[in-house]
């Protein structure tokens, strides 16, 4: 099953981010702090989804449009009273050309759900707030069934090693950008 073969092959990567991000969120302890952080993950995922957006659609993946998260990020910067920023671009994204380079992208926006409930708990904690929490809080009681019904669509689409290895490649790319993405923001 390729959702199995992908958590193993995009471990390190995944580690490396996960370091970072938690680096950052361990440091937030201003409403402000938090803004920035937002703004991190609305400019990286902004320009992720306008790339899948040309290469996946409603009939590669049914619940494609309910997958896209920047609105939800958007939605918490301006609540929290900051301003959206510009989407990353160019050489700060992955290559996204194909289906299944879109599928390798979504698979780590996907997976940063999983983490929104434990991530919600410690902004929640840190700042003594719960505004502007709807993108940590994900699809809420539905996270666990929007990800198994992903790692389906993963585990059903791709049937050759190639294919395998194009979504594969594309998550571990995905997994990188976002690490020197992060690299770029202002120390809290």
């Amino acid at each position: 099953m390729l959702s199995d073969k992908l958590k193993e092959e995009t471990k390190k990567n995944h580690q490396v981010l996960e370091k970072a991000l938690i680096g950052h969120l361990r440091a937030i302890r201003s409403v402000s702090e938090y803004i920035t952080l937002l703004q991190l993950f609305y400019g990286y995922f902004g320009g992720l989804e306008m790339l899948m957006d040309k290469a996946i659609d409603d009939k590669s993946l049914v619940d494609s449009t309910e997958r896209r998260k920047t609105q939800a990020i958007a939605n918490d910067i301006l609540i929290l009273g900051g301003t959206v920023p510009a989407i990353a671009t160019g050489y700060n994204l992955p290559a996204i050309h194909s289906h299944l380079q879109a599928l390798g992208a979504l698979y780590v926006i996907e997976g940063s759900t999983l983490g929104g409930k434990i991530i919600s708990k410690m902004i929640q904690q840190q700042l003594g707030t719960d505004m502007g929490l709807s993108f940590f809080a994900g699809y809420g009681d539905k996270t666990d069934e929007m990800w198994a019904s992903f790692k389906n669509v993963l585990d059903t689409q791709c049937h050759t090693p190639e294919q395998e290895a194009v979504v594969t490649a594309a998550a571990n790319e995905t997994f990188s950008k976002f690490y020197y993405w992060f690299n770029k923001a202002p120390v809290f």
